[in-house]
């Protein structure tokens, strides 16, 4: 191969190879094809780093939720929800909700968003 040709391999690849998003801002719909391939696997995904990736994402989405909420409160802006002081969030209901969205929406959605939105719909302010 000559160097005209593996620059235009190499250059092919990294526009091919996917951005690294922050935490957090993974979109429903990888979030959802990870978890669903994670199920499949049953017991063998437990050795799986997708596990710690979609842990990653829901910590993430989690403190960024608690950031917006705290900056409300700063702000003395209405706060976008109302959750108890330790609101707790079970996998199953999350991913249940994420479901919610329709498929079209996902892939513009991230899993911050929909923690927002999962947030303000379990916990409304009255």
């Amino acid at each position: 191969m000559n160097r005209n040709s593996v620059i235009l391999v190499a250059t092919a690849l990294l526009v091919a190879a996917p951005i690294a998003a922050a935490p957090g801002d993974m979109s429903v719909s990888a979030f959802l094809a990870k978890a669903d391939a994670l199920k499949a696997k049953g017991i063998l995904a437990l050795g799986s780093s997708d596990i710690k990736l979609l842990q990653s994402e829901g910590k993430a989405a989690g403190a960024a939720y608690r950031k917006r909420i705290k900056a409300d409160l700063a702000q003395k802006r209405p706060p976008h929800s109302c959750p108890p002081a330790k609101a707790t969030v079970k996998s199953d209901e999350f991913i249940a909700h994420l479901r919610t969205y329709p498929a079209s929406a996902r892939s513009g959605t991230s899993v911050t968003t929909a923690t927002a939105d999962f947030m303000k719909k379990r916990y409304p302010c009255t």
